[in-house]
């Protein structure tokens, strides 16, 4: 639906504007990092995307971008100069100003924000914001009014307009997911399109306490699963065992090949 056969060129943005104690991209996501090879200019990076673009990838992905928007619209415009017009993903934690938001409504054609929290002492223990739900969904609810709950497909079935929400769940909070489930179908629509996720793992080199200090159980999975089925949110999961797939290093020159 995003990928197809060709994959997605995704554009990893160094820090962020939240501090997960958990990010599997803590590695560069870290605001006490001080990495001078992250530092490329704007026609450093276009000129680094156009060979993907050339070999077909149409969908062009920026991960974490809430705080260097600037910089990721600049990117877009080089490309466009170029004579290139991928379809913009625009995947972000949520944590959004919805000024910025209104001002990218011609900009980006996905939205993929990972709806985190609806328990402030949960965003604030884990990610160090202690308003993450009120702004989250001022954010979720921009992004819903610019796309609604279409999903505009083009002829090889890619999307190439719309907004899917994404949703983390954690080991031990089965019941805040429920609950944040059920809040979306009841603000917003239970016809969204909802990528429900299971890859959560304790990044190794990180000393994490219980309950996030180990992967998904079954049954809790399970639990959430079951009350996405009987919403009727559309959309996908992933399979319990996706952990094993989403470890990357960042200090290696492909950080996501095992």
């Amino acid at each position: 639906m995003l990928s197809g056969s060709k994959g997605v060129c995704n554009v990893f943005f160094a820090h962020c504007n939240l501090q997960c104690i958990y990010c599997q991209n803590h590695q560069i996501s870290r605001n006490n990092i001080n990495n001078q090879s992250c530092i490329k200019s704007v026609d450093d990076v276009v000129d680094t995307i156009i060979p993907y673009l050339d070999e077909g990838i149409r969908m062009l992905g920026f991960v974490s971008p809430s705080h260097q928007v600037s910089q990721m619209v600049d990117i877009i415009d080089g490309l466009r100069r170029k004579g290139y017009a991928p379809t913009v993903i625009y995947n972000t934690n949520c944590y959004d100003s919805v000024d910025t938001l209104k001002s990218l409504e011609d900009t980006v054609n996905i939205y993929l924000p990972d709806f985190k929290y609806i328990n402030n002492l949960l965003a604030l223990k884990y990610s160090g914001v202690d308003d993450y739900f009120e702004v989250a969904t001022l954010a979720l609810r921009e992004m819903y009014r610019q796309k609604g709950t279409s999903l505009l497909l083009g002829d090889d079935e890619l999307v190439e307009s719309g907004l899917i929400i994404r949703h983390l769940v954690l080991p031990g909070y089965e019941n805040e997911s429920i609950k944040l489930l059920r809040f979306l179908s009841d603000e917003f629509s239970p016809r969204l399109y909802v990528s429900l996720m299971s890859q959560y793992f304790p990044p190794s080199g990180l000393n994490i306490e219980r309950p996030l200090d180990r992967i998904l159980k079954p049954t809790e999975y399970q639990k959430v699963l079951d009350v996405m089925d009987g919403i009727g949110f559309r959309g996908c999961v992933q399979a319990l065992d996706s952990h094993n797939h989403y470890q990357p290093d960042f200090s290696s020159d492909n950080p996501f090949t095992p």
